[in-house]
């Protein structure tokens, strides 16, 4: 299935909106892991204002569709989403990882709206995807269990654990992206631990697999209406991505992982992210 030209840069919109939002949380911060944070905002913007069947309003719904950010250091660009989507005040995004504040810099379902699963220590977030949505099916819910994964994180044997589990249970209502940026806190996952042809490998264990260009919009949502039309296998949906798209001075720096963002680096990003939905529109 294809989504109409007209939707995809309306979602294209709000994917720089969230990246946006997400700048200047961490750069109000003047820290944070702004990298992988700005390598995800396309698919966020797919899957909560197109795909994701949820309810603000109530983030607890039984019925809603779950969703499970693995690579919990990207907490600020869902806190992002989630506050754009109304599921708490657009200001309290200026309180991330300060006292007191409901958004820690790794994501935590106890503080936060609308997170449906506690993570940042890596390889355990696609663990509690695989749960979930066998709890889910066992329930008889006909919801989806969306997660995402680093591709640093699939250095974690527990990731591979959790993927035989989930063929193995033919857990199709679960679909997991693959954040493939190819870089780590201290290098690229080629020289730490090469991790090859992603896809192949989640083949192999009874998972359905895709490639794409995890920073297309229109990609990413053509891939999960594939993924959700086959009815017998977990999805992996392997995202080709530019660790700190949309930034010029942070896209695919060695550094960007968790970095200092100055008030002037914030100002420049989001001058930079507004002239390019400036340009879309010309």
């Amino acid at each position: 299935m294809i989504l109409e030209k007209t939707r995809q840069m309306e979602l294209k919109t709000t994917a720089a909106d969230i990246r946006i939002e997400t700048v200047k949380e961490i750069g109000s911060l003047g820290v944070g892991h702004i990298g992988g944070a700005l390598s995800i905002p396309d698919l966020l913007a797919v899957l909560y204002w197109e795909v994701m069947n949820i309810r603000p309003d109530d983030p607890s719904w039984e019925e809603r569709d779950r969703f499970v950010l693995s690579k919990g250091h990207a907490g600020p660009a869902l806190y992002a989403a989630l506050a754009m989507k109304g599921y708490f005040p657009m200001e309290v995004l200026d309180t991330l990882n300060r006292p007191g504040t409901s958004l820690p810099s790794h994501c935590d379902r106890n503080r936060t709206p609308g997170i449906d699963m506690t993570t940042g220590s890596l390889g355990q977030g696609i663990s509690a995807a695989c749960g979930i949505a066998l709890a889910c099916r066992m329930k008889g819910l006909k919801n989806y269990v969306y997660a995402v994964i680093g591709d640093g994180e699939s250095q974690e044997g527990q990731v591979w654990e959790a993927s035989l589990f989930a063929g193995h249970r033919n857990l199709s209502n679960l679909i997991v992206f693959a954040d493939y940026n190819r870089q780590c806190l201290d290098g690229t996952t080629e020289e730490i631990c090469d991790l090859g042809e992603l896809d192949k490998k989640f083949s192999e264990f009874g998972w359905y697999t895709q490639l794409i260009d995890g920073n297309d919009v229109g990609q990413i949502y053509t891939a999960i209406k594939n993924a959700q039309a086959q009815n017998d296998k977990p999805s992996m949906i392997v995202m080709n991505t530019i660790k700190g798209y949309g930034v010029s001075f942070w896209a695919g720096s060695p550094s960007n992982h968790n970095a200092p963002v100055s008030k002037e680096d914030m100002e420049k990003a989001v001058q930079e992210l507004e002239a390019s939905k400036k340009a879309w529109k010309e």
